[in-house]
């Protein structure tokens, strides 16, 4: 439980740390707000076309007579917008780090440069960091949709598809999210995929405890975008953590290092 708590603290931190430093937040706004729009109108065509989606899909059901054809298809209807939702959940995060790269590079650094005196440098083309950042997050992507899969799969389960599955969906959401967001201080250390999937799994509550309540605060329209430079501090001082940095913290450096972008 102290790891699962640790996890929370840890996001709050992030939070705090963006609010002393507001030029880095400001500036943090602009590539969630640019994938945002994206994301709307993708969303809006969700909700347009869904039904059809569907009804294509189960072509074996048209000569169903009523109700039955209006549940079945209503179901799969909401449980396909559910399983959108939960992978747009992730990809937003992914696609914002994406475009926003550059800045939360330079975010994560200060963060570093703050709690321990200097910050772990790639040394990597910014080309090749993109390359590297897109590949993964697609390799997180196709993994957090076999889980979309299995969950929706299960989501027909009586009592369990209910109660259980969406409870499964939160942590899952939330580990994915924390592996997104601690990516972009554990590629400045040279860790690669398959590694930091190791390392968050073999703290999972204090994982958790970092991506659930981001998870449910996605889910509040607009929040995402505001509380994002947030979150790639908080999972810069998580990552210190899982590396044993925090342990030894060198001396800080002064606030006034930190105003500029």
């Amino acid at each position: 439980m102290r790891d699962l708590v640790a996890g929370m603290t840890y996001l709050v931190k992030g939070q705090r740390w963006v609010g002393r430093n507001r030029r880095q937040w400001g500036f943090g706004l602009l590539p969630g707000l640019i994938t945002l729009a994206g994301y709307a109108a993708a969303v809006v065509a969700l909700v347009l076309w869904s039904d059809d989606a569907v009804a294509w899909a189960t072509p074996f059901a048209d000569g169903w007579g009523s109700p039955w054809l209006g549940l079945f298809r209503g179901a799969l209807t909401a449980v396909f917008f559910g399983g959108c939702l939960l992978l747009a959940l992730i990809s937003f995060t992914a696609v914002t780090l994406l475009v926003g790269q550059p800045f939360y590079e330079a975010l994560s650094e200060r963060v570093d440069a703050a709690e321990g005196g200097e910050a772990p440098a790639s040394g990597l083309p910014l080309w090749r960091e993109l390359w590297i950042s897109a590949r993964e997050s697609l390799a997180v992507l196709v993994r957090v949709a076999v889980w979309g899969v299995l969950l929706f799969a299960l989501g027909f389960v009586p009592v369990l598809g209910q109660t259980v599955v969406p409870a499964i969906g939160f942590c899952v959401s939330g580990f994915f999210l924390a592996e997104e967001l601690t990516a972009v201080a554990l590629q400045r250390r040279g860790v690669p995929l398959r590694e930091r999937l190791r390392m968050l799994r073999s703290r999972k509550l204090l994982t958790l405890g970092f991506g659930v309540p981001l998870a449910l605060l996605f889910l509040v329209p607009l929040v995402a975008v505001f509380v994002m430079p947030g979150a790639v501090a908080g999972a810069t001082l998580l990552v210190r953590d899982l590396t044993g940095e925090a342990e030894a913290p060198l001396p800080r450096a002064g606030a006034g290092e930190l105003s500029a972008p």
